[in-house]
């Protein structure tokens, strides 16, 4: 399944490059919603929250309604949600998954009191845990941190707490340069929980790849790009 992702900054949806550098913006956030509407996932990433800024939530909102009520689409949300009660929230605005990054994490270390509490809250399936990779390791706090975790190390400790895993090449994202399909299968490998692949995906053929093992993929630069074939 192909996954297309909207990823707010400043109240637009935007495109960086391996997290930092911003390729591209659309101000008409809820315009996309049309161009996207033949899938039947959505990503939406609020990327000011998951850095510590301020959030783009009423936004976030209004595309989970309109995504849900105008399209029939199925939504998950992520980026900042680091505590019960922003992860309630969330959900409550709609979103089908809510993702968690950084808050799986704590000192260096799996954050399993958190897992099991959310897990019990919202129901594990209803989790997503983003393993976001860059040179190897998994990273947080808006891929501006890193811990010394490889995701296929802990993959098998998370799958009690979670319905899926959210698996980002940082090094390869927004880059249109080819997903690490290597890196992907060995994620494969490590776990038997549906995995959401994403970083770097450009062709239909690397789609097809990855549904071959079993991976869903989310995909951004290509298809705000139109260059997807």
């Amino acid at each position: 399944m192909l996954i297309p992702c909207i990823d707010l900054q400043n109240g637009q949806a935007v495109q960086l490059v391996q997290g930092r550098k911003r390729e591209l913006a659309v101000t008409d956030v809820l315009g996309l919603l049309e161009k996207f509407k033949a899938y039947e996932w959505l990503h939406v990433i609020d990327l000011d929250a998951a850095m510590g800024k301020t959030p783009n939530g009423k936004l976030v909102r209004q595309v989970c309604s309109s995504a849900r009520a105008s399209y029939g689409m199925k939504i998950r949300v992520g980026g900042g949600i680091r505590s019960l009660e922003k992860a309630v929230t969330v959900a409550g605005w709609g979103a089908e998954q809510i993702i968690i990054g950084s808050a799986a994490f704590r000192n260096g270390k799996l954050n399993l009191p958190f897992l099991e509490n959310l897990a019990k809250k919202l129901n594990a399936s209803r989790v997503v845990i983003a393993l976001d990779t860059a040179k190897g390791q998994i990273t947080t706090q808006g891929w501006r941190k890193r811990v010394k975790f490889r995701a296929e190390e802990v993959m098998a400790q998370l799958e009690p707490f979670c319905g899926a895993f959210l698996c980002t090449d940082v090094d390869r994202e927004g880059t249109m340069t080819g997903a690490n399909l290597k890196w992907f299968q060995s994620l494969r490998k490590a776990t038997q929980h549906p995995i959401i692949a994403a970083g770097g995906i450009k062709t239909r053929r690397e789609v097809t790849a990855l549904e071959e093992v079993g991976m869903d993929a989310a995909v951004g630069m290509a298809m705000y790009k139109n260059k997807l074939r």
